[in-house]
């Protein structure tokens, strides 16, 4: 009984020094976000991960249970992740371009490195109708899914550090950027017709110009809509020739300085 008396012991202290370990990991982690922030030194570092995975494998290798070690190791860099995203921004980021302009690839990458939840509008309004874009505008008509569209919007305001990733036409609607600006900052992802051709001319889930999928029906329609992306738009980033990694980067450093001219102005 004494040496269960004594291992229960030993393992409270142990978990006081895990404890511990965890919550001076997680202010190194803060002030080295603002050490970065103000030394404008790159956010994103995509190697350390790599790095941390390299190192455990290393250091459990022969050793017992290397597996939950890993996993334990594993869930403390999510959290440092969503640290990151929390000491950075306390908003969502909403998504705005046309279709094709990377949206989706960016919303990925931003939830790699950020552990941030994805709110992809098109395909939630699918999944929760059960039918396909295409299908929703030709059952119900164009009306019928940008309401769905302002819902989902409304919605997404009881939420934090999630990316919105919104259709080509949301921003059309003035009602839809009035309650996009209640969730947060508002990017406008653009790129030239002939990338956004380039990629879309494969995909068949772009009702708006499947019958009329080139570079003058899409520069038109994009000319049409400029207007209204350029107004709804906090932040404008250009994406082509740019890599994910860049753009992101671009993205948060962009973040960074309107958060700090806002906070000026208040």
């Amino acid at each position: 009984m004494e040496n269960l008396k004594s291992l229960t012991e030993a393992l409270e202290q142990c978990d006081k020094v895990i404890l511990n370990g965890l919550l001076m990991r997680n202010r190194i982690v803060e002030d080295m976000v603002s050490y970065k922030e103000a030394n404008g030194i790159p956010i994103l570092q995509p190697g350390q991960e790599a790095k941390l995975r390299e190192w455990l494998k290393e250091e459990t290798k022969g050793k017992r249970h290397p597996d939950e070690v890993i996993n334990v190791f594993e869930s403390i860099s999510e959290n440092a992740k969503r640290i990151r995203a929390q000491k950075l921004f306390d908003y969502n980021i909403v998504l705005i371009g046309f279709m094709g302009a990377g949206k989706s690839t960016i919303s990925k990458y931003l939830s790699s490195v950020f552990a941030m939840d994805i709110i992809e509008m098109d395909q939630i309004i699918a999944e929760r109708e059960g039918m396909s874009i295409s299908d929703i505008f030709e059952v119900h008509g164009e009306q019928y899914f940008r309401d769905a569209e302002t819902n989902l919007l409304i919605e997404m305001q009881s939420r934090k550090n999630t990316i919105i990733s919104c259709g080509g036409g949301t921003p059309m609607r003035d009602c839809n950027v009035v309650e996009m600006k209640k969730n947060g900052r508002v990017i406008l992802l653009n790129a030239k017709p002939e990338t956004i051709y380039e990629r879309v001319k494969d995909s068949h889930d772009r009702p708006l110009i499947e019958n009329s999928k080139n570079v003058p029906f899409i520069a038109k329609l994009m000319e049409q809509r400029r207007e209204k992306y350029t107004a709804a738009a906090d932040i404008i980033i250009q994406t082509d020739g740019k890599n994910k990694l860049e753009i992101c980067e671009e993205l948060i450093q962009s973040l960074l300085v309107f958060d700090s001219r806002e906070t000026d102005k208040g």
